[in-house]
């Protein structure tokens, strides 16, 4: 008898186990209620993002045209891009004003270039002005047609001539930033002042 008892006290053993173990796979694998559909034949549907379904950063009141970039182009960052023309306007009127052409020329279009050359060919810059202060005001206009995006941004500047504080001169510009819809590089070109 000592045997059979051996016999029966494995299988209640062996029970345990099996209950544990399906216990286990069914709390990691779950179970199948009935009201689910086969995977088989579940429907993978490929959703395509359509344009309202961008992800469009906040935008400031005075930024709001530049939705439109972002409706169109994937890439576009505002905020690098408003850097970017803020650092250009500074090195392009420094430039302007100490008549330097050859960082004028990498910067601006030809017809630009070509009225920066011909104000610094008559004396209008003046190499003593300095800059006082830069706000970027806002963006007047964006668009992006003929594979080209363009961007208007007012600009207020204020500048020193020949470092004294009494004589900031105030200035506010519309400048026209403008490169390739394909360009994934940083670089603006001024096209319009």
């Amino acid at each position: 008898m000592v045997y059979g008892d051996l016999q029966f006290f494995d299988i209640i053993v062996f029970a345990v186990i099996a209950v544990f173990i399906i216990y286990r796979l069914r709390s990691v694998l779950g179970k199948r209620t009935g009201f689910q559909k086969n995977i088989n034949q579940q429907e993978f549907v490929k959703k395509e993002t359509t344009p309202d379904e961008l992800k469009i950063p906040q935008l400031k009141e005075n930024e709001q045209k530049l939705e439109l970039v972002y409706k169109k182009v994937s890439s576009f960052n505002h905020k690098e891009f408003l850097e970017g023309a803020k650092k250009a306007f500074e090195i392009i009127i420094t430039a302007f004003n100490k008549g330097d052409k050859s960082t004028l020329k990498n910067l601006v279009s030809k017809d630009v270039y070509n009225a920066f050359e011909g104000a610094i060919n008559s004396g209008s810059n003046n190499p003593n002005s300095q800059f006082y202060s830069l706000v970027i005001d806002g963006v007047e206009d964006a668009k992006v047609e003929g594979g080209k995006i363009s961007i208007a941004v007012n600009f207020t500047s204020e500048q020193i001539l020949s470092d004294n504080e009494d004589s900031i001169v105030k200035n506010k510009d519309t400048w026209v930033f403008e490169k390739p819809e394909s360009s994934t590089g940083p670089a603006w070109l001024l096209v319009s002042t």
